[in-house]
């Protein structure tokens, strides 16, 4: 009798993972990778399409405070773009709030809906990626399950809803590669408005933190259409963090 029940049970399972729906998966691999916490230092080189490089060098950190996510991300070197920082409020159930310090110009503004797409510091990372996307932003389709780099991955397809949207994030649709086992994203293909392929992110190294999160240490970013390239990797990371509330604020950005 146990035995028979523990078939069902695995039956069951089966039927429930295969059930899903593209939303569904999205949605799990989102969470999956969610962390309420953190504080970490990163290097991103920006590669032009002959091959040279820019190198900077980053502090970033995130606490949840209520419904909101905040990131304050700050430039430590080198000295030409030093103390410039970025900060992001990331509501639950509204648009996100983003700001930016520039220390040429001593001044802080506000990044509008237009500026969101557009890119972060130079590189093929655009400002729309420093903060968690609304899923309801998008439709999502199951294309097919294709082994990536000896992983079984979902092709999930989220569609933009409308042109706003599209220029907002800055493509069309994307394409994810979302592994089955553990819902991790390893790869993602960006579309522009006239369905062309524009860029390929890579994600990798990651590691499986002590809440059971896990966050990628590499993140790479190709514009197939010009032939630059951007590599983020993390250096130092803790997945808590003990700033106060009052740090994450637009006064202080230029701290």
């Amino acid at each position: 009798m146990r035995s028979y029940l523990i078939i069902l049970l695995l039956l069951f399972s089966t039927v429930s993972l295969h059930g899903q729906t593209a939303r569904e998966i999205s949605d799990k691999a989102a969470d999956v990778m969610e962390l309420s916490s953190m504080e970490m230092v990163s290097t991103l080189k920006i590669y032009d399409q002959k091959g040279r490089v820019r190198v900077r060098e980053i502090a970033t950190a995130t606490r949840k405070f209520g419904d909101v996510s905040k990131t304050m991300i700050k430039f430590l070197s080198p000295a030409d773009v030093k103390g410039t920082a970025m900060l992001v409020y990331d509501y639950e159930n509204e648009a996100d709030d983003m700001w930016i310090y520039l220390p040429a110009l001593r001044k802080t503004r506000r990044i509008v809906s237009q500026e969101r797409g557009k890119s972060f510091m130079g590189s093929e990372f655009t400002n729309a990626d420093m903060s968690k996307p609304d899923m309801d932003d998008f439709t999502y389709k199951k294309l097919s399950k294709e082994t990536y780099e000896g992983k079984l991955c979902w092709k999930i397809e989220s569609l933009c809803k409308n042109e706003d949207i599209a220029d907002e994030h800055g493509f069309s649709k994307r394409i994810s590669w979302i592994e089955e086992n553990t819902l991790l994203v390893y790869r993602i293909e960006f579309y522009d408005s006239y369905g062309e392929l524009h860029k390929v992110q890579y994600i990798k190294d990651y590691k499986k933190q002590a809440n059971g999160k896990h966050f990628a240490f590499y993140m790479e970013k190709e514009n197939v259409q010009n032939g630059r390239k951007s590599v983020m990797t993390v250096n130092k990371f803790q997945s808590s963090s003990a700033m106060k509330e009052g740090a994450f604020a637009p006064a202080m950005l230029n701290k």
